[in-house]
């Protein structure tokens, strides 16, 4: 008995020192600990790293960039089978324990002790939760005791609910997933709310191992667990055993799904990535931005296929390189599938083999088996491509031009039908703008960005030719001219002993048509006109102008080669110089960040200057108006350079007078730069392009309120066509990257005004015509179109004009007129440079 007494003693005292010591340890432990432990309450604000995502106006996804792809939910949101699967996987004790499990760090221990190392972790999710948002993944045992520290103060702090929805949104599930949603997403293509409770399950038993789990790379594996995990909700009693059966029976329907692309705009994209980037750094990455720009998807959609097809009839035009290779030369028959599968699509363009060549068409397999056909209506294009200048001999049958075995590029076409194809050796760009506000509204940066990144519309600097020579007439006739003013189409030769060589302007025809009126001379777009124009004006004046109108000084060379446009730029500079013609006068800024939010923030709104005419502006409020202009003005918080001054990227994205502060609803009035008369008169001209001029193409419209004015610069390096009405203002130019030329057959009427057109009918369509509205001060006349003077009473050939009243003319057409001589003084050596 005594022995047995003294035994328990023993026992008792030895325990107690145990006790104590492991009491000891662990007082000492968190005595140490502690202090370094991070505040719980920072979870309450804690910012889960979620992806930069860019949309269109109309809340379609352009883009999304980050490391981590994660889409938060809350706890409230959350099915209730996501909730009870994840308890049955990892903690089905979760509402019960007080942050730590002592059976679960039990099993641990025990573990530890039998194998030496650790086998499992007992965590529970409130302990994975300490982890995930504050400790390393190191399985040493210091970082357990501190996630068992910081799991009893998170319980001290924070609801079970709370705990749990930061556990959701928290956990890494493979593929780049972090959290259940984008977990959805990434494995079905789906939000959380939309999968079955199979999927559930698959996604439950991610946390334990995201690779070894994983439903994409280790298919068997995962449904084991995840059969595992529906087992234990049915033990559990958290579904039914009818729902059990029909879930496991479910096959693996999970497949990599990338983020959900909604809208093709991939220079859009980069240009709203480098902005954020600028303007926030790496966090713009991880902080959940939204950026929505202005960009509308119909229109992009539209600008897409436009520069697509644009590009691919300029290829036609010069005819067929051939295929891109011939199969049966170097694949093995099984392997001709597997190269279509694997050749990317590149823009519109599909890979497709020939399989049969028939005397009225070609039969050709596409990706993943399917089959299709090309009739000879589109192949008989494919002459041989010989140089860009020349092509060989019209196909007259199928064999002509392929045999069987050839790897080809195929497109659809409108009517479905598959059509040959090939890679584009030309570019093309295309930015479209709402002229009242600058509000970019699409934009195409090349025929593939994947190919290339660079982005054509912003900082592909170009001649732009006769495109230019507009801006040139604004300025004479602002400093007196009329669209009456005659002007001698007639050769003329600068000699001088600084040149190596005589220079020798020609139109493009090699035509003169003697004297005519400035406003044939520009809708026929005559090179003699515009060098006696700006003569005439002087080069100093009409510099001048081009500055007012937001030009940059540097770029516009003082020679009369001006007037023919010898200035280099981006589409998207020349589009900004066009929006003062489109809105009356007003200098804008072309901008794309419409807003930029957060989950629960709104961080920047856009508060773009309008163009506003006096009875625009009578019908604001005047209390509330400011009007843009000098530099004093408490707009200008975030400046840039000149709208057409080639700016960084980065600077033309967020409109020049908007602020990263809160939204103000104070409308802000652009600055008027061109005068209403010499905006209207413009106009007037610019629109005699398209129903007299070179842009004839664009009467396909079928509108009145459109103008516009193309450009080919020399040797046909650069196409161009500028075209609007006051909703909205497109500029499309096409060339080679290289400089070379496009051939001498192509100008920007039929290479790059076919484009426009094609973008327009959809950017137009469903708008009523809006012409301009005839400012005061304007007088319309009859006069004589062969001496811009006033007709006599009965003149047959009388044509009516529009002037502004102080320049009208006063002077009948039966007085003198001006003499060759007069009209074509002579001009000397300083006119040139």
């Amino acid at each position: 008995m005594k022995r047995s007494v003294k035994l328990l003693k023993f026992l008792f005292w030895s325990l107690l020192t145990v006790a104590s010591g492991i009491l000891l340890v662990s007082a000492s432990a968190y005595l140490y600990l502690s202090p370094s432990l991070p505040s719980v309450e920072s979870l309450r604000d804690a910012k889960l790293q979620t992806p930069l995502r860019v949309y269109s106006q109309d809340n379609l996804l352009i883009a999304e960039f980050g490391e981590k792809r994660r889409s938060p939910i809350q706890f409230e949101d959350a099915p209730t089978h996501l909730i009870k699967a994840f308890m049955a996987a990892e903690d089905d004790r979760f509402y019960y324990h007080p942050g730590v499990d002592i059976m679960g760090l039990m099993r641990a221990a025990v573990q530890l002790v039998s194998s030496g190392s650790i086998q499992s972790g007992g965590s529970t999710i409130t302990m994975q939760v300490a982890k995930n948002f504050f400790l390393s993944h190191e399985r040493v045992f210091s970082r357990k005791f501190n996630e068992i520290l910081l799991a009893l103060q998170i319980e001290q702090q924070l609801s079970k609910d709370e705990i749990f929805e930061l556990y959701l949104n928290k956990i890494y599930l493979g593929n780049r997933a972090y959290g259940v949603d984008a977990a959805a997403q990434v494995y079905y293509g789906k939000a959380i709310n939309e999968l079955n409770l199979a999927q559930i399950a698959m996604i439950a038993g991610l946390p334990k191992a995201p690779s070894r789990y994983n439903p994409i790379n280790d298919p068997e594996r995962a449904l084991i667990r995840r059969d595992w995990i529906l087992g234990r909700m049915k033990d559990l009693g958290y579904v039914t055993y009818e729902e059990y059966i029909d879930a496991i029976s479910q096959p693996i329907t999970a497949l990599y799904h990338g983020a959900k692309i909604e809208l093709e705009a991939p220079y859009i994209a980069e240009m709203v990535r480098q902005q954020m980037v600028e303007q926030f750094g790496p966090e713009a990455y991880t902080e959940g931005f939204k950026v929505f720009t202005t960009v509308n998807s119909e229109l992009q959609k539209a600008a897409n296929l436009s520069v697509g097809n644009g590009l691919m009839a300029y290829n036609e035009r010069h005819g067929y390189q051939g295929p891109v290779t011939n199969l049966f030369d170097n694949t093995p028959e099984e392997g001709w599938q597997e190269r279509i599968n694997k050749t990317p699509s590149t823009g519109i363009l599909l890979p497709a083999m020939v399989t049969r060549v028939g005397e009225e068409d070609v039969e050709i397999g596409l990706r993943n088996g399917n089959v299709g056909k090309i009739t000879w209506e589109n192949l008989s294009w494919a002459k041989p491509f010989l140089t860009v200048n020349s092509f060989g001999r019209t196909p007259e049958t199928p064999s002509d031009v392929l045999k069987t075995g050839d790897l080809i590029w195929v497109r659809v076409t409108e009517d479905g039908n598959y059509r040959l194809a090939q890679q584009p050796q030309a570019q093309a760009a295309l930015v479209s703008i709402q002229p009242e506000n600058g509000a970019i509204l699409a934009l195409v940066g090349g025929y593939n960005f994947y190919d290339s990144m660079y982005n054509r519309a912003t900082q592909a600097i170009r001649q732009a030719g006769s495109s230019f020579k507009p801006f040139v007439y604004a300025a004479a006739i602002a400093n007196g001219m009329t669209a009456a003013t005659i002007i001698n189409d007639a050769p003329i030769v600068f000699d001088d002993a600084n040149l190596e060589d005589s220079w020798r302007p020609n139109n493009d025809n090699m035509k003169f048509n003697g004297p005519m009126r400035l406003r044939e001379g520009l809708y026929r777009s005559r090179n003699l006109v515009s060098i006696r124009i700006l003569r005439q004006v002087g080069i100093s004046k009409t510099v001048n102008y081009l500055k007012q109108l937001g030009f940059r000084e540097e770029s516009l060379s003082r020679d009369l080669s001006l007037s023919l446009g010898n200035v280099s730029m981006t589409p998207l500079e020349l589009a900004s110089g066009y929006a003062v013609l489109a809105n009356g006068g007003f200098r804008i800024e072309p901008w794309l960040i419409q807003r930029i939010e957060t989950t629960d923030e709104l961080i920047f709104e856009a508060r773009a200057a309008i163009a506003c005419n006096e009875s625009c502006i009578a019908s604001l409020n005047q209390d509330t108006m400011e009007i843009e202009g000098e530099e004093e003005s408490l707009l200008f918080s975030n400046p840039v350079s000149n709208p057409v001054s080639n700016p960084p990227l980065d600077e033309m994205l967020v409109q020049e007078n908007a602020s990263l502060t809160a939204p103000n609803d104070q409308p802000v009035i652009a600055k008027s730069v061109m005068s209403p008369q010499v905006n209207y008169l413009m106009n007037d001209i610019l629109n005699d392009v398209v129903w007299k001029g070179t842009a004839k193409r664009a009467q396909a419209l079928k509108r009145h309120d459109i103008g516009g004015k193309t450009g080919t610069t020399n040797d046909s390096k650069d196409a161009w066509f500028v075209g609007f009405n006051p909703d909205v203002l497109t500029a499309v130019w096409m060339g080679m990257d290289d400089f070379s030329t496009l051939g001498r057959w192509e100008y920007g009427a039929n290479a790059a005004l076919p484009i426009w057109v094609d973008y327009m009918h959809t950017a137009l369509d469903g708008k009523p015509e809006h012409k301009p509205t005839q400012p005061e001060g304007m007088i319309t006349l009859k006069i004589s179109p062969e001496t811009g003077k006033l007709a006599l009473p009965g003149d047959p050939n009388a044509i009516f004009e529009v002037f502004r009243q102080e320049n009208a003319p006063q002077q009948y057409s039966d007085e003198s007129l001006p003499s060759l001589g007069e009209m074509d003084q002579e001009f000397s050596p300083e006119d040139l440079f």
